[in-house]
């Protein structure tokens, strides 16, 4: 039999639609209003923007408008993240999430339903106006069931963004590394032309030996082919990182920062373990989904009794019958017991993948510490004692030069110093790949910002052509114009 609430003439027409209301209200109670976890301010927070993310509600075209002749990493990540599609197709699922959360405090419409009969004598009129009883007992729970997996992909949105700033971090710093490195090695590159030229001669004046002039060959090739390499990898980085801002068909030939090592403060690992754990988007979303599947479980309990509902009938014959009723399911067979067991499953599934994401945490950051910490001892080892001792060597050699006047041992000491210079580049650019990573190990640059990990750019390590300080080639070029 279904529960029914009257819509009809009689002495009961104004109490029924009233006593209806007051039934609905009672049966639903009242559900917080749905949360704004404004996942473009989130998102723009934790990667170190001013303000919020522009969301697009149309798609964005292939090439955005073009950045110009020079492109600053700030606004590199800038354009990364109001462009990228993968990012603005998180913003939208959180809408979707923000819909599905309103439409969870909202009531079942009732059904209205009249029957008219007619037979011998007057026609017989049934009217009924059923509600759901448990959609309207579930109301506040469901409610709060939308809303942690509202927040739950607010988190997913951020960590989006996250992985799109780190990327363009690393192809940016990547490219600049190359642009520094590829002058070194065309400057070694023209020192072994000149030192197989130096051989040759000496060859031809029955000085030197074949070998000499076959392995200082072979050298050259070998650069070569690392210079060729090089280029083609700093072409590939720079049309990743056009891909990245939004334009793929682009020249990729801007003009970038100079080149800045990377400056890690002195705060112990320990507490950047603790700042990620606290920070980090993925910890967060599993803790949400845990919340959700915890009001699942709640809601499972009440599925034997889905399908009851709760009104008021009436019946017109010769005179009015009006009267409360109640229908129930007999929960005989389906206890919700199946149900209740799957939500269990899923819960102990979230605990250990939440579990699995803190250790993971841990051992990014760690891993990332690490790194960036070896690679910052090993550029200060290359700096403060390898380039140095090579800059003395080639004095020793230039000394030599000028009593002997043998510039072969001025060319290779020359060589050597340009390795140690080139070396320096690519542990610069380790550290700072390794920073980059960290920062995004402990929830982004602008989490990290608050710890300490900076690119400095009031002392930085590059001279204002974009050759570092460290590999400064003047003095070298000085000596051998010296020679010429």
């Amino acid at each position: 039999m279904q529960n029914r609430a009257i819509v009809g003439a009689g002495p009961s027409r104004a109490a029924v639609p009233c006593a209806t209301a007051i039934l609905i209200v009672l049966l639903s109670g009242c559900a917080a209003t749905r949360p704004d976890p404004q996942a473009e301010v989130a998102a723009a927070q934790a990667v170190g923007l001013d303000g919020a993310i522009a969301f697009r509600t149309e798609s964005g075209p292939l090439d955005e408008p073009g950045a110009g002749d020079v492109l600053m990493l700030a606004d590199a990540v800038h354009r990364a993240v109001s462009a990228d599609p993968g990012l603005q197709a998180a913003l939208a699922r959180v809408r979707i999430a923000m819909a599905d959360a309103d439409q969870a405090r909202l009531l079942p419409n009732p059904v209205l339903s009249i029957v008219l009969r007619w037979g011998p004598g007057k026609p017989q009129i049934e009217a009924s106006l059923t509600q759901d009883l448990i959609q309207a007992l579930q109301i506040r729970r469901r409610a709060s069931a939308t809303d942690n997996r509202l927040r739950q992909v607010a988190a997913d949105a951020v960590t989006t963004a996250l992985d799109v700033v780190a990327e363009v971090q690393e192809r940016y710093a990547s490219v600049q590394a190359l642009d520094t490195l590829i002058p070194l090695l065309q400057e070694r590159l023209t020192l072994l032309r000149r030192l197989t030229d130096t051989a040759k001669a000496r060859l031809d004046a029955g000085e030197g030996t074949r070998t000499d002039v076959t392995i200082l060959d072979a050298q050259r090739v070998e650069l070569e082919v690392e210079i060729a390499a090089a280029e083609l990898q700093r072409r590939e980085e720079r049309l990743r990182l056009a891909r990245l801002i939004g334009e793929p068909s682009s020249a990729a030939a801007w003009s970038l920062e100079p080149w800045s090592a990377p400056v890690l403060l002195a705060e112990p690992e320990s507490r950047w373990v603790d700042v990620a754990l606290t920070n980090r988007p993925e910890v967060q979303a599993v803790a949400w989904q845990l919340a959700a599947l915890g009001d699942d479980y709640a809601l499972a309990r009440l599925l034997p009794w889905e399908g009851a509902e709760a009104g008021i009938e009436a019946e017109r014959d010769d005179d009015w019958a009006v009267g409360p009723s109640v229908s129930a399911p007999l929960p005989v067979f389906d206890m919700g017991q199946a149900r209740r067991a799957r939500v269990s499953a899923e819960q102990i599934e979230a605990r250990h993948n939440l579990t699995l994401a803190k250790r993971k945490v841990v051992e990014e950051v760690r891993v990332a510490y690490q790194t960036l910490a070896a690679g910052r001892a090993n550029l200060d080892r290359i700096r403060n004692e390898l380039i140095p001792l090579q800059q003395l060597r080639r004095q020793v050699t230039e000394d030599v030069y000028l009593v002997e006047r043998d510039i072969t041992p001025l060319l290779l000491a020359e060589q050597d110093l340009r390795t140690a210079q080139a070396s320096a580049i690519d542990a610069e650019r380790q550290a700072a790949i390794a920073l980059i990573r960290l920062q995004r190990a402990v929830g982004g640059p602008g989490v990290a910002r608050n710890i300490g990990a900076t690119l400095p750019s009031e002392e930085p390590t590059a001279s204002p052509s974009g050759q570092s300080r460290a590999t400064d080639p003047s003095l070298a070029a000085t000596h051998l114009r010296s020679t010429q």
